[in-house]
């Protein structure tokens, strides 16, 4: 099983590719779910500060790494030639997923910070910051997780300041040449 990890800055477009790669029949596992099921378990609205203290107190509690050993049995179950991983936060997960999948490929989407900020401005998330202060607010959050360094690890970088159809085509092509073995 090839193993596609994405990794990227709030609204870099991780949950683009995400949506791009599922209509190519790749499933994907969603990080960001299991803190999600962990507020709601909690009874607590998933609001941005309700997720980014939850996605500490599990780091805190077992590791910078535990989100990504909480994905890899949801990414084994998916039994399929290609998975995708969404939402990667940090080195220690990069790390994790390096070492359960060998074929493991990290895939960092750069896009410009006004770009991302009128990329939250537009899809109004529960969780989404619509000022320029609360999202370097969350990028400082993110990168105090290791994200910078995440960043740094890619074996492949995707711009994403032009458009969707764009995007898109970077995608596909990057999907349809990892399940042809390039």
């Amino acid at each position: 099983m090839k193993v596609i990890g994405v990794v990227g800055l709030p609204a870099s477009g991780k949950g683009e590719f995400s949506k791009i790669a599922e209509g190519l029949g790749i499933p994907v596992v969603v990080m960001g779910d299991v803190i999600r099921n962990a507020v709601k378990k909690a009874g607590l609205p998933p609001t941005d500060e309700n997720l980014g203290a939850m996605a500490n107190r599990l780091r805190a509690e077992r590791g910078m790494d535990a989100i990504a050993y909480l994905c890899v049995d949801a990414i084994n179950e998916r039994s399929a030639p290609l998975v995708l991983v969404d939402g990667i936060r940090g080195d220690a997960e990069v790390r994790v997923f390096r070492k359960q999948f060998p074929t493991f490929h990290l895939v960092a989407i750069e896009t410009s910070f006004p770009k991302r900020l009128e990329r939250l401005r537009e899809r109004k998330r529960s969780d989404d910051v619509g000022s320029a202060e609360g999202l370097l607010t969350r990028d400082k959050r993110e990168l105090g997780w290791g994200l910078g360094h995440a960043l740094k690890m890619a074996d492949i970088r995707i711009n994403n300041d032009g458009s969707l159809e764009e995007f898109t085509a970077k995608v596909t092509d990057l999907v349809r040449g990892m399940e042809r073995g390039a």
